[in-house]
Parts: C-alpha cells; sequence; structure tokens
C-alpha cells in the first residue's frame, strides 16, 4: 500500500466529496419535498387517489437506478422538442441530469416511507384531533404529519445513506463525483488499490457522519417515545 499516493491524491478525492455531497443533499432535500403528497396520496382510503402514485412509485422501484440515468441523460437529448425546450439547458447537463434522475428514484422509497409511517400513526391521535373539532387537512397537517416525521425518520435516514452510495452511478455519465474522481486518478496513476481504498474510507467517513446527525436528530425527537426533544 503506497500511503503516500493517498495522500498525495487526497485533494482531487475531497473535489469528489464535494460534488457527491451535493448531489445527495439536492435529491434528499427535493426528493422528500416531493414525496410528502405522494406519500399522503397513497395512504388515501380511495383507490382513485392511490393510483397513479402507486404507478409511479411502482416504475421507479422497479428499474434500476442506472437504467434511469442513461435514459434521462442519453435518451431525452433522443427528441427534438426536448432539445428545443426551456429545460434543455438543464437536460444537457450531466450534473442536473443526475439530480433529476436521483430525485424521482428517491422520490418513489421515500413516498413509501411516508406512506408507512403515516399508517402507523395511532388512531387513538387521530380520533382526537377529530374530537376537538379539527376537520381532516388540519388534522394532517398538525397532527398526523408530525408525528409520521418522527416514526419516519429512521427509515428515511437510511434512504439517505442508500443514495449516498448509489451516487456512485453519476460517474457513468462523465460527473467526476467521488468514484468519477477515484477512476480519473486510477487512470493517471495505475493503483487502483490504494486510490479505490481511500475513496472507500471517504464514503465510509460520510456515512458515518450522516449516522450521527440523523441519531443527534432522533434524540431530539425522540422517535421512541413519541415526543419533542427539550
Amino acid at each position: 500500500m503506497q500511503w503516500d499516493v493517498i495522500i498525495q491524491w487526497l485533494p482531487k478525492l475531497f473535489e469528489g466529496v464535494g460534488l457527491t455531497l451535493q448531489l445527495v443533499a439536492l435529491s434528499g432535500v427535493i426528493g422528500l419535498i416531493l414525496a410528502i403528497p405522494l406519500g399522503v396520496a397513497r395512504a388515501s382510503q380511495h383507490w382513485y387517489v392511490r393510483a397513479l402514485p402507486y404507478g409511479y412509485i411502482f416504475l421507479f422501484r422497479g428499474t434500476p437506478l442506472l437504467v434511469q440515468l442513461f435514459l434521462v441523460y442519453y435518451g431525452l437529448a433522443q427528441f427534438e422538442a426536448v432539445r428545443k425546450g426551456p429545460l434543455w439547458p438543464y437536460l444537457r447537463d450531466p450534473f442536473w441530469c443526475a439530480v433529476i434522475t436521483m430525485t424521482l428514484h428517491t422520490m418513489a422509497y421515500i413516498a413509501e416511507i411516508v406512506r408507512g409511517a403515516i399508517q402507523a400513526v395511532p388512531a387513538g391521535e387521530i380520533e382526537a384531533a377529530r374530537a376537538l373539532g379539527m376537520s381532516k387537512w388540519q388534522t394532517m397537517l398538525f397532527i398526523t404529519l408530525p408525528r409520521a416525521a418522527r416514526i419516519g425518520l429512521p427509515a428515511y435516514s437510511n434512504e439517505v445513506i442508500l443514495m449516498l452510495k448509489a451516487s456512485a452511478l453519476a460517474s457513468t455519465i462523465t460527473l467526476l463525483d467521488l468514484t468519477g474522481m477515484a477512476r480519473t486518478i486510477i487512470a493517471r496513476t495505475y493503483l487502483p488499490v490504494e486510490i479505490f481504498f481511500a475513496a472507500g474510507m471517504l464514503y465510509l467517513l460520510i456515512s458515518y457522519g450522516l449516522v450521527l446527525c440523523f441519531k443527534l436528530l432522533e434524540k431530539w425527537l425522540r422517535v421512541d417515545t413519541g415526543q419533542l426533544g427539550r
């Protein structure tokens, strides 16, 4: 193991870390925001409300992220309407193609997390809210969703870490994220063991940091007791 080579190329690997964190942060936050209404619709008692979200979730959970990434990056450019459309400046950029694809992919999983969390809210809390005169939407906004957020937080943290590891696929569309940067360095040094070892350790450190952050958030929210921390 040539440690001096690892130390020499660490600054470049850290550049890749920055891009990886951007991809995960944007897709994780935007995916969460868009997944909430999708998850609420999935938890509806009416089949016609559940149908469209179910189809979307089935599609994106049932196909590989790599295939979705290629379809967005390579496939959309085949349509002239897309090339002449207002979104083309973004859709021809590999960074935004990766963000869009990762967001659509993680949104399907987060929506199922939201659905499960909503359905796990104790019925007594909802009945108490209705007994106090709250409407259906007031109950959803002030009782169900905050309670579901505490219930679904551990599963959401797992999804964020999974997306961190899945972000390595962004290197297949020329992005120099952590994996892409590692592959570029290997092409120059011909030392795959050292460079991939360093990249793997950096992924591990990022995952550990995310785990700590979510544990602190869970502790503050007191997920186990369902009470807000003071």
